[in-house]
C-alpha cells in the first residue's frame, strides 16, 4: 500500500481517549444500524425503515434505509474495532448530518421533542474520531506498525 495512503488511513494522534470514545459510539451506531437493516432491538428492518424514509421525502426509501443502516451498522462495528476509524468516522458523521437536517432540525434541540440533540452529539463524536483516528488501542494502530 502507498505509504501516504497508509499513514492517512491508519495513523492516529489519539491515545487512550480514542478507545474510550470509539467503543460506546460504535455500540450505539451498530445497534441503531441493526434496527434499520435487520429489525433487531425493536427496529422496523429495511422495509419498514424504507417506507418511513420515503414518507419524509428521502427517496427511494429502501435505498436510503440501506445506506443509513449500513453506514451506522458497519461504521459502528468499524469504530468499535478501531478499523478504518477515519473513514468510518467520516461516513457516520455524514449520516448524522443527514439525520439532523432531514428528520430532527425542525423539532429544536432537545430529544424530548425528537430534536437533534442526540444526532448532534453523535456527529461531534464521530467527527472527532475522523480527525484523531482510532488511537493506540485499535486495529488501525496494529496496521500502521506493520506498514
Amino acid at each position: 500500500m502507498n505509504a501516504t495512503l497508509s499513514k492517512l488511513l491508519f495513523s492516529s494522534n489519539g491515545g487512550f481517549g480514542s478507545l474510550v470514545l470509539r467503543v460506546p459510539v460504535g455500540i450505539i451506531l451498530a445497534a441503531h444500524g441493526s434496527q434499520k437493516l435487520f429489525g433487531w432491538f425493536g427496529g422496523y428492518g429495511l422495509e419498514g425503515t424504507g417506507q418511513w424514509m420515503a414518507s419524509i421525502g428521502l427517496q427511494p426509501g429502501f435505498l436510503m434505509a440501506l445506506l443509513a443502516g449500513s453506514a451506522e451498522f458497519f461504521g459502528g462495528i468499524a469504530l468499535l474495532l478501531g478499523l478504518l476509524t477515519r473513514p468510518a468516522g467520516l461516513v457516520t458523521a455524514f449520516a448524522m448530518l443527514v439525520a439532523i437536517f432531514s428528520v430532527h432540525i425542525g423539532n429544536g434541540l432537545f430529544m424530548s421533542n425528537n430534536g437533534y440533540e442526540f444526532a448532534l452529539a453523535l456527529f461531534a463524536m464521530t467527527a472527532a474520531l475522523a480527525v484523531q483516528g482510532g488511537g493506540r488501542f485499535s486495529v488501525d494502530s496494529l496496521l500502521a506498525k506493520r506498514s
